[in-house]
């Protein structure tokens, strides 16, 4: 069984990953980090640094993982659903952004498409710091 978070390099990203070593711990399980670009501007090379850098706080972790670095033409919402398939996920971690009082009656899209479309059940965090 697997634990699988989607990620990227903001604080968002940080707390789902933050959240999935603490879920693979306690499951004894191991993780399958998938990893998006920011931005269509962000290079292959950006991405590589950014998989380097998981690499390095997953090891201090001590855990088991994989990372999947998501192609620019890849859906994440799909390409998420689809790793959690592929690997038997027991859960999904994603990280949610804050949003206004109005934005706060629909989820991103993204994390929406995750919710409705997981083979298992969807853990949703926000950073520590962020406000409700």
């Amino acid at each position: 069984m697997a634990v699988v978070v989607g990620y990227v390099t903001t604080k968002e990203g940080s707390a789902a990953l933050d959240a999935a070593v603490t879920e693979v711990r306690r499951r004894n399980s191991r993780l399958v980090v998938v990893l998006a670009r920011r931005s269509q501007g962000e290079d292959a090379s950006t991405l590589e640094a950014e998989a380097d850098t998981v690499r390095d706080l997953l090891d201090d972790a001590d855990i088991a993982y994989d990372i999947r670095q998501l192609r620019r033409s890849e859906d994440v919402a799909e390409s998420l659903v689809s790793t959690a398939e592929e690997v038997g996920a027991e859960l999904i971690v994603i990280g949610l952004r804050r949003r206004s009082p109005v934005g706060k009656l629909v989820l991103g899209t993204n994390a929406q498409r995750i919710l409705l479309d997981a083979p298992c059940p969807v853990l949703a965090v926000k950073p520590l710091n962020a406000a409700s």
